[in-house]
């Protein structure tokens, strides 16, 4: 949900502004996927993965046979937000 939010925000500012921040958080999901324990933890045992060129970065567990992304958030607001959904993790 958060995503796709942030997707069609961009989007709207610009259709190609869109397409390039669905696939720099696509890049992202992709590197934690491929070396999941390459980036810190935010509080264990959650990792963040961020991006230089868009104020958003991912928050992700690592499992066994894949990641779990607990958000896609921006970094400048409510840092904290997604806490609860460690519970589940």
């Amino acid at each position: 949900m958060e995503f796709a939010e942030a997707a069609l925000y961009y989007a709207a500012i610009d259709p190609e502004l869109g397409d390039r921040f669905y696939d720099v958080i696509d890049g992202l999901i992709t590197d934690a996927r491929q070396l999941p324990a390459t980036f810190r933890f935010i509080r264990q045992p959650a990792r963040r993965h961020f991006t230089r060129e868009f104020p958003y970065g991912i928050i992700y567990v690592e499992r066994p046979d894949d990641i779990w992304i607990l958000a896609v958030m921006p970094l400048r607001r409510k840092p904290g937000y997604w806490q609860h959904r460690l519970a589940t993790a």
